[in-house]
């Protein structure tokens, strides 16, 4: 006899299976300590029968299995528990439902009716928590050349190609990287207002060390922020300011590489005996002498077999990592720059050396700062508990998004690694695709990775979607109501394109606000308004209730709070029906108004809903 797996598997609806997943109400600490007892949780909905299950849990490398007991019974659903120790740091678990025509595994990436990896199953790590504050953060990206320019005069740089304010970046020929529009610290701090307007309550820096570029990812120092920039003066007025409206700054560190210009290169090529000498890797058999990243001679590749630069790094007192965290300067945070190649170099992988060395600096000296790496493509055991917090998360969000919702594929290929256009996928595909990232690690870095729609590396989503306002709010609305830590690219909330990188990092209009697609601002602040204050979306869990085609339907739900999520990325005509699910529209946060127990919808474009359900 077939399984009811089998049978389901052709359906879009989900609601017949069961649910774990690691936040508050399946898990009653996701942060343990050794020795204790935790309580795990299985929503069980009345359709799917069985006779017995079990949870499947390493203790010491070695599988263990447990009866799971009923807790609790409506008509809707059943809830089952059982109770484990925490044996060790790392807890890998899955559960399995059986009776005479089942076996069924439950893991982070879904039902499975055949035997499956433990790769996949959920995780908990026996850690400290996590910064809670970044639970209730919406960040704001900024690319400091391009956000705002003060009227102090700064005298123009050698490296530089000045650009009046109002063109438009030349991007791909030889003054990408030099062109020079003047933004500065000051400028960011005069407009925050728009920014509380907005309703942010985080920047992310892109780097504010001084360079020989305009994206300072070649630093000549990490010991103070950009005299072009303000200088550290202009740093500490704007994070005073920032904190007045309740407003964490965080900073971005090129742990792989430093610029041709910094002193530590200088000192190495002019004595072969110095500590410095030891910071890079040499290479005779290219002009410059030393190993750049990528091949860049203005990124010499920092070699961490050098303790000393380890020491300089992050595990020195007064250490870079340790510095800018401190009280004085008071950034929140770290992003690092190509986290996944920072202490990588051919037979070299002193990656998690370096990963953990960072975080242990962190630990020690702000515990509540928050670390997030870039990683181009994606490492699980980055994100194992122990390494970064989370991740960007282009693998598991934005590609997947991307993908689904693009009206412009040919812009994106470059991007995601693929030597074509990217792919034109179902609302199926792409929440697979997004299992698969969540199902490789514990919950809790899943949640402390940043979702994003774009970046400064990227093509603008308004471009990705030619300009479709209501898809662009579609994926607006995902990413303020997905798991993880939201990141809105400035100027996108006010509808900016751009086709890449580059051409992506206009300048902000100011002056020009009639332009702006006003209406998208206010939609957007709405939904950021609601990401801030929504416990659900702070601290709920990610169940997924139907997935069709052009849209997705999904729950966060908390101790406290429950909302339901609409999605599509086309017009659609559809009624959504609670019934199975015991649930009513309590009230309409967002998008399609709707009441009680049926949501019907009708809509000629992309469109949205968030309800709050009880």
């Amino acid at each position: 006899m077939p399984s009811s797996r089998s049978k389901q598997s052709t359906s879009n609806s989900l609601v017949d299976l069961p649910h774990h997943d690691g936040s508050e109400i399946y898990v009653s600490n996701s942060a343990p300590k050794l020795g204790e007892k935790i309580t795990l949780r299985i929503r069980v909905p009345k359709a799917y029968t069985f006779a017995k299950a079990f949870i499947r849990i390493y203790e010491d490398g070695e599988p263990r299995s447990y009866e799971l007991k009923q807790e609790k019974k409506s008509s809707i659903e059943s809830w089952w528990k059982v109770q484990v120790s925490v044996v060790n740091q790392k807890i890998s678990y899955r559960f399995v439902f059986i009776s005479e025509s089942k076996y069924e595994w439950l893991n982070a990436r879904g039902m499975s009716d055949h035997d499956v990896h433990s790769n996949d199953d959920f995780k908990i790590v026996a850690l400290p928590e996590y910064p809670r504050w970044i639970r209730s953060s919406v960040f704001y990206q900024i690319f400091p050349d391009r956000f705002a320019k003060s009227s102090i005069k700064k005298e123009i740089p050698d490296w530089a190609t000045p650009r009046e304010w109002d063109e438009a970046p030349r991007g791909r020929d030889k003054t990408t990287g030099t062109e020079l529009f003047g933004g500065d610290l000051q400028g960011v701090e005069e407009h925050l207002d728009h920014l509380k307007k907005l309703g942010i309550n985080g920047i992310y820096f892109t780097p504010f060390f001084p360079a020989r570029s305009n994206h300072r990812y070649d630093a000549s120092s990490f010991d103070e922020a950009d005299p072009l920039l303000g200088g550290n003066k202009a740093l500490f007025s704007l994070v005073k300011a920032a904190r007045k409206e309740k407003i964490t700054i965080m900073g971005d560190l090129t742990s792989n590489h430093c610029g041709a210009g910094h002193p530590w290169l200088a000192k190495a090529k002019k004595d072969k005996n110095s500590k410095e000498r030891g910071y890079f890797y040499w290479d005779k058999s290219v002009k410059h002498g030393y190993v750049g990243w990528w091949g860049h001679a203005s990124l010499p590749k920092l070699n961490f077999n050098s303790q000393a630069l380890r020491r300089e790094m992050y595990e020195g007192k007064s250490s870079i990592v340790r510095k800018w965290l401190s009280p004085e300067f008071g950034m929140a945070g770290w992003r690092i720059d190509v986290g996944n190649m920072t202490g990588r170099l051919n037979s070299d992988d002193l990656h998690d050396e370096v990963m953990h060395g960072i975080r242990k600096a962190m630990d020690e000296t702000n515990p509540n700062a928050w670390l997030v790496a870039e990683n181009g493509d994606f490492y699980a055991s980055d994100l194992d508990g122990f390494g970064w917090h989370g991740a960007m998360n282009y693998q598991g969000f934005m590609r997947p998004l991307w993908n689904w919702i693009n009206q412009n594929s040919t812009i994106g290929g470059g991007f995601q690694g693929l030597p074509f256009a990217m792919p034109r996928i179902t609302g199926v595909q792409m929440v697979e695709s997004m299992k698969s990232f969540t199902a490789s690690i514990p919950w809790r870095s899943f949640v402390a990775s940043m979702v994003l729609l774009d970046s400064h590396d990227t093509a603008r989503m308004r471009t990705v979607v030619a300009g479709d306002s209501n898809r662009h709010l579609s994926a607006m609305a995902l990413l303020l109501t997905y798991p993880g830590v939201p990141s809105i690219y400035a100027g996108d909330e006010i509808g900016l394109e751009g086709a890449w990188g580059e051409d992506g990092r206009r300048p902000m209009p100011w002056g020009k606000e009639k332009q702006w697609d006003n209406a998208f601002f206010g939609d957007v602040s709405q939904l950021v308004r609601i990401r801030k204050e929504s416990d659900a979306l702070a601290n709920g869990g990610l169940r997924w209730i139907e997935v069709d085609d052009d849209s997705i339907l999904f729950l966060r739900e908390s101790k406290r709070q429950k909302l339901l999520v609409f999605i599509s990325r086309t017009g659609v005509k559809k009624t959504i029906d609670l019934s199975p699910l015991g649930l009513k529209v309590e009230r309409t946060l967002f998008g399609e108004s709707a009441k009680g127990k049926k949501i019907a919808i009708s809509s000629k474009n992309a469109t949205q809903g968030i309800w709050l359900v009880k």
